[in-house]
């Protein structure tokens, strides 16, 4: 067997996931070699890839765990461990059914497995004894689906090379293999109910770990992550175990709700689970030999079941046991394990107000670029009542480079949360906290989706040109990228998010609570859109 391979970055290979997968360009030759990519670990050797001046170290493992067991290490090996490849991703129970998604947010899928606790690296460096700033991403898809390559945008490639940082993303388990509560059925089980919490913070013990071996800082690592991605980033701030491993935190449109579900809720949810699979309190141990289908089809049953209902918060969640997760998190307050940790939260203008696939050729049909005044008005008086008018009003004030017709698309689910988290976070004191509203609308569709749940993504990960179907690949899309991807990758560094083109950002207090807006020409404000929110009746 030769011990050196050079191939062409082709688009076949690329879609394998070798070094920068779905890349839009050739970026020349892909080199895996035992003389130029292998890297030590704790475990064995890796052998990565080297390609346009970054190396990738795909599908490490990084834990195993038995079903609904915490994780725990991963097994040595002896020889070279390609890392070639992505790893298998969690099995997840609903795969999308509508292809339109795909224009504006591009997705990859692999094979799934429960044995999925895989993670990947890129890294401009790897033998240079640099101390980069570490970015561990942590994905969306709720608790329920997702996996840390799920989207195209999340390749990690151009974030690494630009922002000279190790970009790390992962898979966990999700759903009933998560987050199903058995712990009132022995100690054994005892955090069943935050199994894939355990995944996470195994997997940021192998960062803190291996890191150094691949040119990053043990000791400067940030968490970041969109949408349930961000709740993970919350639950994170708060898990006893997981303090110390990384030393900053971005959450991404992940304020919805609380990160946590109470036991009492978690634990109905089991019970009804092991009563749908006709299975004894005393026959737990059977859980083990149920098919991932029948598992998670009755979980599912259980969380619908009337019966379910004296559980106030039954979802697939991390569960508040008073032990793994002692508090919540954020609750009515920030832990104070999050005391010191600078934090970053913000939100997309529009969420999942815009892009609902299904409603998406009306939206082309009847693009809101072409209402008149008094169209807008009679559309806003639709949607908010008598409080029409005033939010028309407070939407202008808190974004004067908008139309009217614009304020019938505010987000009203997430925000409210995110507003409430910097509050608490300014007034806990300690680290600072800051606050983003992504508005910047992609010219796709004539700007139909405006400003998308998931619309930042590209541009945070340096992405903009990759996904051109979702952002255009416009002068405009580019500088934008460069300026977001700047923004976080200082943040990372320093724990203050700064860039080339960007006014100065100052950090959200109590005081003066201010907010960087993302758009083709970034602004500051303060108290961006509190009155907009409370004029909708949402705050």
């Amino acid at each position: 067997m030769r011990k050196s391979l050079v191939v062409t970055a082709l688009a076949s290979a690329l879609a394998l996931g070798l070094g920068g997968a779905g890349m839009a360009a050739d970026k020349g030759e892909f080199t895996a070699s035992s003389k130029e990519t292998v890297v030590e670990t704790t475990k064995g050797s890796l052998i990565g890839g080297l390609e346009d001046g970054v190396y990738s170290y795909l599908g490490v493992p990084y834990a195993k765990a038995k079903r609904f067991m915490p994780a725990e290490e991963p097994d040595a090996w002896t020889g070279l461990r390609p890392a070639l490849t992505y790893g298998e991703n969690c099995f997840i129970p609903r795969m999308p059914k509508v292809a339109g998604d795909e224009l504006f947010n591009p997705h990859r899928y692999l094979p799934m497995s429960e044995a999925c606790q895989f993670l990947n690296i890129w890294t401009p460096g790897i033998k240079d004894k640099k101390k980069r700033p570490v970015m561990v991403w942590l994905h969306g898809g709720g608790f329920t689906n997702g996996s840390g390559i799920e989207l195209t945008s999340y390749d990690g490639h151009n974030l690494s090379k630009q922002g000279d940082v190790v970009v790390v993303t992962l898979n966990h388990r999700l759903n009933v293999l998560g987050f199903l509560d058995l712990s009132a059925y022995g100690d054994k089980y005892r955090n069943s109910g935050n199994a894939s919490v355990t995944d996470l913070v195994a997997a940021l013990k192998w960062v803190h770990q291996n890191i150094a071996a691949f040119g990053g800082d043990p000791d400067n690592v940030t968490i970041f992550g969109q949408s349930g991605g961000g709740m993970k980033v919350r639950t994170l701030m708060g898990t006893a175990e997981a303090k110390g491993l990384f030393q900053k935190a971005i959450v991404q449109s992940g304020s919805y709700m609380s990160p946590v579900t109470d036991q009492t809720s978690s634990r109905k949810v089991a019970e009804l689970t092991l009563a749908n699979l006709g299975i004894k309190p005393e026959e737990i141990d059977k859980l083990a030999d149920v098919s991932y289908d029948q598992l998670l089809a009755a979980s599912d049953k259980a969380l619908k079941d009337p019966a379910a209902q004296g559980a106030k918060d039954a979802r697939y969640a991390p569960v508040l046991d008073g032990s793994y997760i002692p508090e919540n998190p954020v609750g009515d307050k920030w832990t104070d394990q999050a005391r010191d940790i600078p934090l970053m939260v913000g939100n997309t203008l529009n969420e999942f107000q815009t892009v609902i696939v299904n409603k998406m050729g009306d939206l082309v049909a009847d693009n809101r670029l072409g209402w008149s005044e008094d169209k807008a008005k009679a559309k806003l008086k639709e949607r908010f009542g008598e409080k029409g008018d005033a939010v028309g009003k407070a939407f202008l004030a808190a974004y004067p480079d908008k139309k009217l017709a614009d304020a019938f698309f505010i987000d009203l689910r997430f925000r409210p949360g995110a507003i409430r988290d910097l509050d608490l976070k300014a007034k806990q004191g300690g680290a600072p906290v800051y606050s983003y509203m992504f508005t910047y609308e992609s010219p796709v569709l004539d700007r139909v989706a405006m400003a998308w749940h998931c619309a930042e993504l590209p541009y945070v990960f340096a992405n903009a040109g990759l996904v051109k179907t979702a952002t255009g690949g416009g002068k405009e899309a580019l500088k934008l990228s460069r300026e977001m991807s700047e923004a976080w990758v200082n943040f990372a560094r320093t724990g203050k998010p700064a860039a080339k083109g960007l006014p100065q950002w100052p950090a959200y207090t109590t005081e003066k609570p201010a907010t960087m807006v993302f758009d083709v020409k970034p602004r500051v404000a303060v108290d961006l859109d509190r009155k907009l929110i409370q004029a909708a009746g949402a705050l």
